[in-house]
């Protein structure tokens, strides 16, 4: 199953120093029958791009709760076994919770299939985005458009060799 976890720039370091994604279990998201059933699609790649867009917006709120943090949404793309991740039952209808799994265990980094990071023209509008979010989450429909405008930026696509360049560890 492929699942994406959300992270910032930090925690994508943190987890290249360890080689390991989470400390189980952790918050990802993947394509669950409640997020079909809400994206109407048959279309998987339609869909995992919803589940990585649900992803990029709980990397926002981790950006919202570390302003240290360089303002850019990460979102690692890996492939666990069957079983390892799962939806809780108990929050299927809750629409902040759609596509949420709980990966059990730490997951290697090195299984991960690829990084999708926010190039730096986005980092203004994510900068923004972070700091509407609890406006938006309270209703502000001003906020929500904020929100909204990170959402416009596409992240890009990253090798997992690329990680070392995307945490400054590179030469």
């Amino acid at each position: 199953m492929r699942v994406y976890v959300p992270l910032t720039l930090p925690g994508l370091a943190e987890a290249h120093k360890t080689g390991e994604l989470g400390t189980g279990p952790f918050a990802a998201y993947a394509v669950t029958p409640a997020l079909r059933e809400w994206y109407l699609s048959d279309d998987i790649e339609e869909l995992e791009y919803a589940a990585l867009n649900r992803a990029a917006l709980a990397s926002l709120r981790l950006l919202a709760a570390d302003p240290g943090a360089m303002r850019r949404r990460v979102v690692v793309a890996v492939d666990v076994p069957d079983g390892t991740a799962a939806a809780d039952p108990d929050r299927g209808l809750d629409p902040a919770a759609l596509g949420e799994v709980r990966v059990a265990g730490t997951v290697a980094l090195a299984k991960a299939a690829a990084v999708h990071v926010d190039s730096d023209d986005a980092e203004a509008d994510v900068a923004a985005a972070a700091g509407a979010l609890v406006a938006a989450d309270g209703g502000d429909d001003d906020a929500q458009f904020v929100v909204d405008g990170a959402e416009d930026h596409e992240l890009l696509w990253y090798a997992t060799q690329e990680i070392p360049n995307l945490v400054g560890l590179g030469g």
